[in-house]
């Protein structure tokens, strides 16, 4: 990706496609405002009426009538795949043999064997495509991963986060049908299975247990993953119970605590051995979401074929915890 300068001194911009009109859809687009070296200029949807309608709410010039169509579209760099979670792999399979880069919502795929499918095409290939688990490039999350690098409360032991909310059944909405990957865990589960994967790497041991409701998905779950060094992280998460949604890493030394809405936060607290507690704010701008845009552009304009902020390896290794653990509870989707 060229670095070239345009008159007024910005990078050129880096031009991107959405795949799909959704809720996630519109909130990237949102976000996506908010880096003057980015362009939204291509939507792909399977209806004309939704890419049109899509289109005009956000000025994007080519409106895509199938997925296709914006896979081809050869004035896009870079595609946003923002469907179901049961379409991730097939949508960005279809991008990168397009020869686009992508960023793909999570969970990435629906299980590690199409995470694999995906990953090796894109390295086979050398395009780029990483996981889009926005919260990890929120500055608050930044600002933990520095904490940790600095050893700010010594050896990390303990790690507790939930997410959960409670929605209204509904067996064909697509957090309650299975043929759509429903249930908590791929939802918001991801959220604190990647947050461990941060903090500790990949578990040594799986071990969970679930409620899988009238559809047979699971509608809040609790696991413990276990790590070489004795660590354990304790998470939860539900589609059916409101949970406090905060994070806490206990380490030797202290503590600290992300607040409610942690996947999104503004707030940490830090709590030493000895010491006042220390409140450490660090809002965002805009919605959020145009942080891990930035970092596809920073890895595409260094010629990156993926981040060592969010490594492929990691979002395999991700895809694989979750896989152990639904084996645990014997969820299997039809797709599988």
């Amino acid at each position: 990706m060229s670095m070239e300068k345009g008159a007024r001194g910005q990078a050129t911009p880096i031009r991107w496609g959405i795949l799909g009109t959704g809720r996630i859809a519109r909130t990237f687009a949102q976000g996506l405002a908010n880096l003057p070296d980015a362009a939204l200029v291509a939507v792909g949807s399977r209806s004309s009426e939704a890419a049109a309608a899509f289109g005009d709410e956000f000025a994007v010039p080519h409106r895509h009538a199938s997925y296709e169509g914006l896979a081809a579209d050869p004035d896009v760099d870079v595609v946003y795949v923002a469907t179901p979670h049961s379409l991730h792999r097939d949508n960005s399979l279809l991008c990168l043999e397009a020869g686009k880069a992508v960023l793909c919502e999570k969970p990435f795929t629906i299980n590690g064997g199409q995470a694999e499918e995906v990953v090796a095409l894109a390295r086979k290939r050398g395009h780029f495509v990483m996981e889009a688990m926005w919260t990890r490039f929120l500055p608050a999350i930044v600002r933990v991963r520095e904490l940790l690098a600095e050893g700010a409360i010594g050896e990390v032991r303990l790690l507790s986060a939930d997410f959960g909310f409670r929605a209204e059944f509904d067996p064909h909405g697509r957090l309650f049908d299975p043929h759509l990957g429903g249930g908590a865990l791929l939802d918001v589960g991801v959220y604190t299975v990647s947050l461990a994967s941060m903090v500790f790497g990949p578990p040594a041991r799986v071990t969970s247990m679930a409620h899988l409701g009238p559809t047979g998905v699971d509608e809040q779950a609790a696991m413990v993953l276990g790590y070489e060094q004795g660590q354990l992280a304790v998470l939860s998460t539900a589609v059916r119970t409101s949970t406090p949604q905060e994070a806490i890493l206990m380490g030797t030394g202290g503590h600290i605590r992300i607040h409610s809405q942690w996947w999104h936060p503004t707030m940490l607290t830090l709590s030493l051995e000895g010491r006042e507690e220390e409140h450490i704010h660090l809002p965002f701008e805009g919605n959020g979401y145009q942080y891990e845009a930035a970092e596809v552009m920073r890895c595409l304009r260094a010629g990156r074929l993926e981040s060592e902020v969010m490594p492929l390896d990691e979002t395999l290794g991700v895809m694989g915890t979750m896989d152990q653990i639904r084996a645990q509870w014997g969820l299997r989707y039809p797709m599988e």
